[in-house]
């Protein structure tokens, strides 16, 4: 896309609006967040040792930014509808940023964790705002191919983290794990000031005086009780997680309470009215669960099971978003081509094809074949899942329910890691899963993959019932 506008700036100066540009300034926007996640991980080891601390305390460097993602992203999502999309994202990028350099110059354990869930506000910001800038950044018809391209992005930003993080702590030490996104953006900022138009029509002064805090705070608490229910605990399911779900389902029913009674509520509750939205935010709950399982699942399989040593476990599992990122971008050109509800459907397909094959078929070569037919259907599934959500929202509601398709997707991730490992784990009849036998961990990656199937089957009969409501709404 060449054409290029002109388009008044803040201070009546003219600024240069070029759709190729802008989509640049988003597709960075979207690998920073994901860059962030996959390249902590690579360093916990080094972390543990420079702070002095237990793999347990170093783990909340990864958890304090996915709780901070999680929990936040739909009200900043609202955030930008109500202030500014374009506004707040460059504060995001710049939030994200700045926190990068602190978690690279971090002197404690406690300060680098508080660094990180300052670095994951600002990657809410990004991940909830970036979505949402696409219906006023490309025409309707490239929608699809403007979604695949930020699903490659993200995945792109997944597979590049180990590797690039384990070259930055070899040639400079941990603190370049984070470092190495100052660069990235400082870039991604002057693009996204540069390039991305205008919030349209502006926010009228009501609709900011009037933005929910009250409902923002609960629904904050609520998302952080459930994903601290999920993730306490060490994959055992005690008192204190019982106690944060019943903190979880309290503080979700106070929020209905509470949008109901407000004149500007975070969420409009009437849009889960809407059957063909909340059937959307199910199954890409659900789809994130299973592809979360193949991560927690694969490195037992491959190094218990089929007795890979750790070289060949990272390469067999590199295959997957490699083919992510070579999959992404055609899978929104053939949204662009064809209905979204008849893509998601093939993307269920073939992602229910792929689950089925992780449990049945054996060996390195079964492995690679199943996630070579579930990869490239979770990205058909994405791009036409997030168009079908985002192609007729109004432009006031863009950002809340991007930032909603955005927790679906993290929930389904944290449920995911820890469901779906619970019952691996359980069906390898083992307390210790890294001691388990080849047998007992064959077993267990069938029992859970058939789980994922039935999923994947759920996601199905979801998607086949929106689509019928679909046409009758056309057909009256």
């Amino acid at each position: 896309m060449k054409s290029i506008i002109a388009e008044p700036g803040e201070a009546g100066v003219e600024r240069t609006y070029s759709v190729r540009w802008a989509l640049t300034s988003l597709s960075l926007s979207m690998l920073l967040p994901s860059l962030g996640t996959s390249i902590a991980n690579v360093g916990l080891p080094s972390l543990a040792r420079a702070f002095n601390a237990s793999f347990q305390d170093v783990q909340w460097i990864v958890l304090a930014y996915l709780l901070a993602i999680t929990t936040l992203i739909v009200s900043v999502g609202r955030l930008g509808d109500v202030t500014g999309r374009r506004r707040l994202l460059l504060i995001g990028i710049l939030l994200f940023t700045l926190a990068s350099v602190l978690c690279g110059l971090a002197p404690t354990l406690w300060l680098m964790i508080a660094a990180r869930a300052l670095q994951g506000l600002g990657a809410a910001i990004m991940m909830a705002l970036t979505m949402a800038f696409v219906g006023e950044t490309v025409p309707k018809a490239r929608t699809g191919s403007a979604m695949g391209l930020l699903g490659t992005m993200s995945a792109f930003g997944t597979a590049l983290g180990p590797s690039l993080g384990g070259l930055a702590i070899a040639s400079f030490g941990w603190p370049a794990i984070f470092l190495v996104n100052v660069p990235l953006g400082i870039a991604t900022f002057v693009l996204a000031y540069r390039y991305l138009p205008d919030d349209i029509g502006g926010q009228k002064q009501k609709d900011r005086a009037g933005f929910d805090t009250v409902g923002t705070l609960l629904l904050a608490l609520t998302l952080s009780a459930y994903a601290l229910a999920m993730t306490i605990g060490h994959g055992s399911f005690g008192l204190s997680n019982m106690a944060l779900l019943f903190a979880a389902g309290l503080g979700a029913a106070l929020f209905v309470f509470a949008e109901v009674r407000t004149a500007s509520p975070l969420i409009q509750l009437a849009v889960f009215r809407n059957r063909v939205l909340t059937g959307s935010l199910a199954m890409n709950a659900l789809v994130s669960t299973v592809m979360m399982a193949t991560l927690v699942v694969a490195p037992f399989y491959l190094s218990r099971a089929l007795g890979l040593n750790e070289a060949l476990v990272g390469a067999v599992m590199s295959i997957g978003p490699v083919i992510s990122i070579l999959s992404g971008v055609p899978a929104g050109r053939l949204v662009d081509r064809l209905d979204a509800p008849l893509v998601i459907a093939t993307g269920l397909v073939a992602m229910a094809i792929g689950s089925i094959a992780l449990a049945v078929l054996p060996g390195i070569a079964g492995y690679i074949a199943a996630i070579a037919v579930l990869t490239p259907g979770y990205q058909l599934f994405q791009a036409a899942n997030n168009t079908a959500v985002m192609a007729d929202v109004p432009a006031d509601q863009r950002g809340v329910l991007s930032g909603m398709l955005n927790l679906s997707r993290n929930l389904g991730l944290i449920t995911g890691a820890s469901v779906m490992g619970a019952i691996f784990a359980q069906a390898s009849v083992t307390s210790e899963i890294a001691a388990a036998h080849p047998e007992a961990v064959h077993s267990g990656m069938q029992i859970t993959f058939g789980v994922a199937a039935a999923l994947i089957a759920i996601a199905l009969t979801i998607a086949a019932g929106t689509c019928r409501r679909r046409t009758n709404s056309e057909g009256e």
